[in-house]
């Protein structure tokens, strides 16, 4: 009976959705073939027997041994309730208000489900959906194949994110939210050159594909989905793997997979890339980074380029994957855009990451100023690694972090450099123990992180070797990716007071996963929680810089504090330290000089300029739908690029462009840089925030060895008798 009924809700929707466009043709009647096996079958799905195991396995699971405790009770059961439908619906493009209210007698229910291993309304929540979900993409394929027209002179606004909007009224409402979006994604294919036959074909496999993709999922997946809605509220690190998820999840942990070296998630109806795997083949490709949306992939140099515009991402990654040495084309949709019509495609050549090519590795930079020369060592340090086979073997030539990173500081030391940079950026964690031992080379002895369990038992980490293997000058360059063991590390640094820490403040990862075996999937839950030595947690909160540079990523969307359910910052006593030394008294003067180069260095002004507009674009909540105004904010947007660009090359007396090309900008930048500097072809202006950090390195060099000790004493004088 649902199941008649619900084929002529889709025949009456149809009708009135199609009756709000202007018709030119009738659709093939191939298409019409098509599309009859999705308007002719409705398979409801349904929870399966061996679900109600594993669903009162996480439930026990979860209460005895996560680090958070939570009550389930009637109002956690509203939290969930309410989760599922927004991890269906996170755009309120399908529900409407009266969808959700039909389940309002069980939002207070679910604890008592889920302890009874009952998922059942899960998957009546899920079939409600799935079957709007098939209705709506229905009407859409058999809209553009009726030669649908669009009125672009038309003042119209499309709300871009509607994630904090309320339910839709009316089903009319949502056929008019699609009709703009529908328009929108016309205008944005019209803009980026495509003909109109070429429009109307991309957009009919999008959704087509949409379309296949919903009727794909199986009731394996809706648990997983149900399972994860409960799961996810103990926080972000915190999920159930289905049996093929896991296989998945084994094969990136072991990072033994052949691709493009970066980790995905689903928002919304896109792929966004959450951070590249140093040393990968996209890290090395600089095409892509965190937060860049993938909408299309295709396969060597010249494959048809496949929509991807709301696939599931484990189908997502099969498509990216592929053989070592071949090509796989990604178009992309910068960090900061929703415009389809700014996207731009890259290639990235497939390969594995090794473990060598995630070494720690070094160079000098050799730097003039205030008259005096200096040889700043950067040791740059993509991860904390270390070979556990090798270790346990007993190969004396097993590689760590700390072994390597003390090779380099050797080799450094024999060339004279007269401070160090320890590079962090992107640097996302790894080996706890390494983090420990590195903390060691620079201190002399005493504790280098706290971690408490779900049992509130507290434990360190030591540092037993009373002996500093590098006692000089030492600055860490942290960026908001920098996150775990990174964070262990320049939070141990910045609490012994050992060195300068600089950049941006860092992700905000303070808590340990454990991964479980169930008797269907697996567990990831969080079982404990790191503190720095002074205390504080570096959960949320992360590791704060002592001077602050321009943030690459956007902080809102990109860290701990942007996901949700994450665990707040706190304090736990400080375990006890001796700090190596003080040097508070020089970062007022180090700050002021950082903001006098910020406004006189052009790498760091175009930065800086850079990242004002793309901070600008994210501020806009809506988009015009008008052709015409559409163009005019194409326009500005693209000669305010230009105005930047040609501001820096000016002030570095290069030649201005007429046009903006971002892959002309760079071959020619790097070019004619080339020229400017013929022995020196990779001068650190192609790293302006590295420069940056050598620049205050100096400086602190200088205030501290007496070098500019005056202008330091001359400083804090003015500001004591003011």
């Amino acid at each position: 009976m649902q199941t008649k009924l619900m084929k002529k809700s889709i025949t009456l929707v149809l009708l009135m959705f199609l009756g709000m466009f202007s018709c030119n043709s009738i659709a093939t009647a191939s298409k019409k073939a098509e599309l009859e096996p999705f308007e002719n079958y409705y398979q409801p799905l349904s929870s399966e027997k061996s679900y109600r195991a594993t669903a009162i396995e996480v439930v026990a699971r979860l209460g005895a041994g996560h680090y958070k405790e939570v009550a389930l009770n009637d109002e956690f059961s509203q939290q969930i309730y309410e989760k599922f439908f927004t991890d269906l619906d996170p755009m309120r493009m399908f529900f409407t208000s009266a969808d959700i209210d039909k389940f309002a007698e069980h939002n207070k229910k679910f604890d008592d489900y889920l302890r009874r291993g009952d998922t059942s309304v899960f998957f009546e929540i899920y079939n409600l959906y799935s079957f709007k979900v098939l209705q709506r993409y229905i009407a859409i394929i058999k809209n553009i194949d009726s030669g649908f027209k669009f009125d672009f002179t038309k003042d119209e606004l499309l709300q871009i994110n509607r994630e904090d909007e309320r339910w839709a009224k009316s089903e009319i409402e949502l056929d008019d939210l699609w009709r703009k979006r529908l328009k929108n994604s016309y205008l944005s294919l019209k803009l980026a050159g495509k003909e109109n036959e070429k429009i109307s074909s991309l957009l009919r496999k999008r959704y087509f594909n949409n379309l296949n993709q919903i009727s794909q999922i199986n009731s394996s997946d809706v648990f997983e989905m149900a399972i994860n809605s409960y799961a996810a509220l103990f926080g972000p690190h915190t999920q159930y793997f289905s049996p093929r998820k896991s296989e998945n999840f084994n094969i990136r942990m072991k990072l033994s997979l052949e691709g493009i070296g970066a980790l995905l998630k689903k928002e919304d109806e896109y792929t966004e890339v959450v951070r590249l795997i140093p040393a990968g083949p996209a890290d090395k490709s600089k095409r892509l980074k965190a937060g860049d949306k993938v909408i299309g992939v295709a396969q060597g140099d010249d494959g048809e380029m496949v929509d991807i515009v709301g696939w599931r991402l484990d189908d997502v990654v099969d498509l990216i994957r592929g053989e070592k040495n071949s090509v796989v084309r990604l178009n992309i949709l910068g960090g900061n855009s929703e415009n389809i019509d700014s996207a731009k495609e890259i290639s990235i050549t497939r390969g594995t990451v090794k473990l060598e090519e995630q070494a720690a590795h070094k160079k000098i930079i050799d730097i003039t100023q205030n008259g005096q020369q200096l040889k700043i060592g950067v040791i740059e340090l993509p991860t904390f690694y270390v070979d556990f086979a090798g270790y346990y073997a007993g190969d004396p030539n097993y590689k760590s972090t700390t072994r390597d990173v003390k090779k380099l500081i050797t080799e450094l030391k024999e060339e004279n450099i007269d401070g160090l940079v320890i590079d962090l950026r992107e640097n996302g964690g790894g080996a706890l123990t390494e983090a420990n031992s590195l903390t060691g080379l620079f201190i002399k002895s005493g504790p280098t992180v706290q971690v408490k369990d779900a049992s509130a038992a507290v434990g360190k980490y030591n540092d037993p070797d009373p002996g500093i293997f590098y006692d000089g000058p030492l600055t860490v360059l942290v960026n908001r990716l920098s996150a775990s063991a990174s964070e262990i590390f320049a939070g141990a640094i910045q609490d012994y007071r050992r060195g300068i820490v600089v950049g941006v403040q860092t992700f905000g990862k303070g808590t340990v996963q454990q991964l479980a075996s169930l008797g269907n999937g697996q567990l990831k839950y969080t079982q404990a929680k790191f503190y720095r030595i002074s205390g504080d947690s570096t959960q949320h909160q992360g590791v704060v810089p002592d001077i602050s540079f321009p943030a690459l990523y956007d902080v809102t969307k990109i860290g701990e504090s942007s996901l949700d359910n994450a665990m707040p910052w706190d304090q736990i006593p400080s375990a006890k330290y001796r700090r190596f030394n003080s040097f508070e008294r020089y970062v007022p003067e180090l700050i002021k000089r950082h903001n006098q180069r910020m406004l006189d260095n052009p790498d760091l002004i175009h930065l800086s300029e850079q990242l004002e507009l793309a901070e600008k674009a994210r501020a806009e909540k809506q988009i015009s739908i008008n052709e015409s105004v559409r163009k005019k904010q194409r326009e500005d947007i693209k000669q305010r690029r230009l105005d930047i660009e040609n501001k820096k090359r000016k002030s570095k007396g290069l030649d201005l462009l007429t046009k903006l090309d971002e892959e002309d900008v760079e071959e020619k930048s790097d070019s004619e840089e080339a020229e400017v500097n013929k022995d020196d072809a990779k001068k650190d202006e192609d790293d302006p925030l590295l420069d940056e950090a050598t620049k205050v390195m100096a400086d602190f060099i200088q205030l501290t060895t007496g070098v500019d000790a005056a202008v330091a004493h001359t400083s804090l004088k003015k500001k004591v008798l003011h």
